[in-house]
């Protein structure tokens, strides 16, 4: 830049910005140090979960391999699991009227791990109790027979409270895992009525309630035939 007598003139400084400050990442925002451990007390907690989850279904999915390969019939149609989230623990929780800690959580919540063996006939659903519950390492806690003695709704399944041992750095754990049996039938109308329960939040219509307690009796007559017929074909020992 020049004067009108076309000397140099120096240009004017423009002020220096301020350096641009970058909020911190999620990952490097500093709990204090009591919410730090709640924290990693909580990712524990649903940590052993997850590994008992994963101890059943490595001893259902060798059962299933095993009958697959060694036997002309497997019994197993499919299984599923979960761990439940915090949240949903939670409110478990609130709905009981528990206190907040770990402790009663392990104690009193025995559903947290869950795993469904869907089977193809009433009698595979035993069988598969009995040879998952008689192992060695398996402490059988609870049994809720909903097959013999179906619930108000129709609802029919084979629950199991199991606890099985899982081997951390720490040391062993004994984890507590739901195991559900049922046939294709009684997975079939559970599934529908529980799409129906909470589409009407819990407040089914009385006459929907009474088709749901029909239908479970003509799913548990499906049952009993197709059973009956697989044994003419196969006779009692489906083991060969």
């Amino acid at each position: 830049m020049t004067d009108s007598t076309g000397s140099l003139v120096p240009s004017p400084q423009r002020p220096t910005p301020a350096p641009v400050v970058l909020p911190p990442s999620a990952d490097a925002v500093a709990f204090p140090p009591h919410l730090r451990q709640l924290r990693d007390e909580v990712q524990q907690f649903l940590l052993e979960y997850e590994f008992g989850l994963r101890e059943i279904e490595t001893k259902i999915s060798i059962l299933r391999d095993e009958f697959q390969q060694m036997h002309e019939y497997n019994p197993i149609e499919h299984v599923t699991s979960r761990v439940k989230s915090i949240d949903s623990v939670l409110d478990k929780i609130r709905r009981k009227n528990l206190s907040l800690d770990l402790v009663t959580m392990r104690r009193e919540i025995t559903d947290i791990a869950g795993l469904r063996v869907t089977c193809s006939f009433t009698g595979d659903v035993y069988r598969l109790f009995e040879l998952l519950t008689q192992q060695d390492d398996i402490r059988l806690l609870a049994v809720k027979d909903y097959i013999a003695e179906p619930k108000e709704n129709g609802y029919k399944s084979l629950h199991a409270i199991v606890e099985v041992p899982v081997f951390l750095s720490s040391g062993r754990v004994g984890v507590i895992v739901e195991v559900q049996f049922r046939t294709i039938a009684m997975d079939f109308w559970a599934s529908l009525e529980h799409k129906i329960f909470y589409k009407y939040r819990e407040q089914v219509p009385e006459r929907l309630s009474e088709e749901l307690r029909d239908a479970a009796v003509s799913a548990a007559e499906l049952d009993a035939r197709m059973e009956r017929l697989h044994r003419e074909l196969h006779g009692d020992d489906t083991s060969s």
